[in-house]
């Protein structure tokens, strides 16, 4: 049971203002194409991308390598930019990186000469008006949150796969982003950590209710996770159809629903790929 930080009536108020849920963002991509200098001439990652994500909503885009998720996910955190095409939130247009947008990657990218409590105050310290005792505060908070309390002053060389995402997972909520950019976040971990934090990352975003963007090629993660799930297509990465997930939370990767639900998405999936790939 996660508990409100203690700290002096001085900082009070901006622990609380940190700690408020955020306004959820809207994001809207519309005709967004993408292409790459390639030895023998330009590859086109992605073209004509048309997605919408609603505010507090959950979207996975699934498809396999080269289909141009992570190149999609860049564009919408501001750290690379459309050939044409538009990328706006909330109505305004993504022109670059900005602290409503935080990124979580497939390898952890945590420093190791900070303690996990060191890594989550990292995002903190780029913030504005908050004090020293309030960003300790604030990133206690998460690290609560992931379940890593007792780990805050932990080398990250002791921590495990699964624990250096957490750690992970906490600094990018840290700054209390509108929007969290999730790319493979799962992908270089063991069956049972990555069931075990399935879990864990609903009840998150059950309780913070961020919009969140997740990259994955694992059929089974995205149904399991997601409220929408986008399948893409590779050369170059189109949207071929998208997918509501109606199904109850918490979900669980094992149940006969979800594997119904990704046995018809694999079907789509399948059928999107080239016929060479198909063989």
């Amino acid at each position: 049971m996660l508990t409100e930080p203690r700290t002096d009536a001085s900082a009070a108020a901006t622990v609380s203002a940190e700690l408020a849920l955020a306004a959820p963002t809207r994001l809207s991509i519309r005709g967004v194409s993408k292409s790459f200098a390639g030895r023998r001439g330009p590859v086109q990652a992605l073209a004509g991308i048309d997605l919408d994500v609603a505010e507090g909503q959950f979207l996975c885009l699934l498809g396999p390598s080269g289909c141009g998720k992570s190149t999609l996910l860049a564009l919408v955190a501001g750290l690379d930019f459309p050939d044409c095409g538009e990328i706006h939130t909330d109505g305004h247009r993504v022109t670059g990186p900005g602290r409503d947008r935080m990124v979580m990657f497939q390898e952890s990218a945590l420093f190791p000469w900070r303690t996990a409590l060191g890594n989550v105050l990292f995002g903190l310290e780029l913030k504005p008006g908050l004090t020293r005792a309030a960003r300790r505060e604030v990133a206690r908070y998460y690290l609560d949150l992931v379940g890593l309390t007792r780990f805050a002053h932990a080398a990250i060389h002791e921590l495990s796969g699964g624990m250096r995402q957490r750690v992970a997972l906490a600094r990018a909520l840290a700054p209390n982003p509108s929007v969290l950019l999730m790319d493979e976040p799962f992908g270089a971990l063991d069956a049972m950590t990555r069931e075990k934090l399935y879990g864990d990352l609903q009840a998150i975003w059950s309780q913070r209710r961020k919009t969140i963007l997740f990259v994955t090629h694992n059929v089974r993660e995205a149904c399991v996770l997601a409220d929408r799930v986008a399948v893409m297509s590779p050369h170059p990465g189109r949207i071929v159809q998208v997918f509501d997930v109606a199904l109850p939370r918490p979900r669980d990767i094992n149940s006969e629903r979800v594997a119904a639900l990704a046995s018809r998405i694999t079907a789509t999936l399948a059928g999107s790929l080239p016929t060479e790939t198909r063989r």
